[in-house]
C-alpha cells in the first residue's frame, strides 16, 4: 500500500468499513465543525484534526474501534496516524460521503 493510499482510505476495503460499523464502530469525522454542520454521516461524532491529538484519552475510553473520516481522506489518514500511534484501533475511511454510502 502507498503512502497516498493510505492517505486517502484506500488501503482499507469499503466491506472492512462497512463491517466495522455493522459491529458497533464510531464514527468520528475529523473536519470542521462548520464543514461537519454542512452534512455528515448520521451518529457521527465530530472532532476537529486539530483537537484529535488532546482528545485521544477520551476516546481511547470509548472502547470501541474507530472509522474515521473527512471530505477526501487527507485528514482523516492524519488522524488515523495520530491515534494509531496512541494505540487506538481506527481506520481511514475516506471521505464522509463514502462511509455514508456504506449504512443501510
Amino acid at each position: 500500500m502507498g503512502f497516498l493510499s493510505s492517505l486517502f482510505g484506500q488501503g482499507t476495503s469499503k466491506e472492512e468499513i462497512k463491517s466495522m460499523i455493522a459491529a458497533g464502530a464510531v464514527i468520528i469525522d475529523v473536519r470542521s465543525s462548520q464543514e461537519f454542520q454542512g452534512g455528515h454521516v448520521a451518529g457521527s461524532k465530530n472532532i476537529p484534526l486539530q483537537t484529535i491529538g488532546n482528545k485521544a484519552q477520551e476516546i481511547k475510553k470509548l472502547g470501541k474501534p474507530l472509522v474515521l473520516c473527512c471530505a477526501s481522506g487527507m485528514r482523516s489518514g492524519q488522524a488515523e496516524k495520530m491515534l494509531q500511534s496512541k494505540g487506538i484501533n481506527c481506520k481511514n475511511a475516506g471521505g464522509w460521503k463514502t462511509v455514508n454510502s456504506l449504512i443501510e
